[in-house]
């Protein structure tokens, strides 16, 4: 009898502490997915499923017992298998995975998006790209009148055709043309001896390296935004990113809290909406970068995290998870399995 009151004791006590894991798992999963409700609404739930579906691994357990006596087995069995199915696969399960998996991996995840929003930021904020493509105009236009330059000088310079002729002529106006300017006028000159060929040559550079400057600064004013009104967004939502970053090193902020988390990612989708809404002005690092802050719904790589629905969809189509999930859900069944079964023998039917 002691041996009895003992082992029930022990079992109701393990069950009990496996119990207490799994129920907090699941609620912090609903209270992830739901921020907006109390905790102890998420533990209500957690704790009534919890024990719905260990009363059906109860149920199950008695209905395969061929030493006791009961009426309806196969309903029993069937209807033990179902309520495990609905309160423990569809939901106790599926939540502490995510749980796991979500305290495991959402620190890298938000680190990597405050570090990635902000680079993208800064780069509006402080017009870092579009000075590199009206750089790289520049030198492409440039590049294109240094190569008709030299098209120039070996043409005045050739030996067997020297000086100012019809053929100067044809390449000065493809000069204008890439300069965009009506014509570049033929200077004075036949170019007899080699000191006035170096001469007119010296000439022609100077002018059409006059047109080029003003080619440059055309191309400048031309890509320029017309207000710096984009500059004004980003920076303020860089400065509420670095914030952010300061308050996770000072522990202000938990990214294990609801709360916080849902703070840390409306911040985040403002500045995703900000470089959404400034796309011309950011050079991306990635194609998938590019997808991820461009697309219609633009969802911050944290925000993601907090739904056991999209984490479990990301997980089956492979684009999340990996070995590392699948660990997770191994934990979270065995850490279930041992709760039923110390509440099996707890409460097992006896004759």
């Amino acid at each position: 009898m002691n041996d009895n009151k003992f082992v029930k004791l022990l079992t109701v006590s393990l069950f009990l502490v496996f119990a207490a894991v799994s129920c907090w798992a699941t609620a912090e999963s609903l209270h992830l997915l739901l921020p907006t409700y109390p905790s102890v609404f998420c533990w209500a739930i957690t704790i009534g499923f919890f024990f719905i579906a260990s009363w059906g691994t109860k149920m199950i357990a008695d209905s395969l017992n061929q030493n006791i006596y009961m009426e309806h087995r196969g309903a029993t069995l069937v209807g033990g298998i179902l309520i495990v199915m609905v309160f423990w696969l569809l939901c106790s399960m599926p939540t502490n995975t995510h749980t796991f998996f979500f305290r495991n991996l959402i620190d890298e995840r938000v680190t990597t998006d405050l570090t990635t929003t902000k680079a993208y930021l800064s780069q509006i904020k402080d017009n870092t790209a579009n000075d590199q493509r009206i750089k790289a105009k520049q030198t492409e236009v440039e590049n294109q009148v240094n190569t008709k330059l030299q098209s120039l000088e070996a043409e005045i310079k050739n030996p067997l055709n020297p000086g100012n002729g019809p053929e100067t002529e044809k390449i000065l106006g493809e000069i204008a043309q890439i300069l965009g300017v009506p014509s570049i006028n033929k200077l004075s000159g036949t170019g007899n001896s080699v000191q006035e060929r170096n001469t007119l040559y010296k000439a022609y550079r100077a002018v059409v390296f006059m047109q080029l400057e003003a080619k440059k600064k055309s191309i400048a004013r031309a890509m320029a935004p017309s207000n710096n009104n984009h500059q004004k967004a980003a920076a303020k939502d860089y400065k509420n990113l670095e914030l952010i970053q300061k308050y996770i090193a000072d522990g202000q902020i938990s990214l294990t809290d609801a709360e916080n988390i849902q703070e840390v990612c409306n911040k985040l989708n403002e500045g995703y909406a900000t470089i959404k809404a400034n796309q011309d002005f950011v050079d991306f690092k990635s194609a998938d970068d590019r997808e991820n802050y461009t697309c219609d719904n633009p969802q911050t790589k944290g925000s993601r995290l907090l739904s056991v629905y999209d984490v479990w969809v990301d997980f089956l189509t492979g684009k999340e998870g990996g070995l590392a999930f699948v660990f997770w859900i191994l934990i979270s069944i065995l850490l279930d399995v041992a709760a039923f079964i110390c509440f099996d023998i707890a409460f097992h039917k006896e004759l």
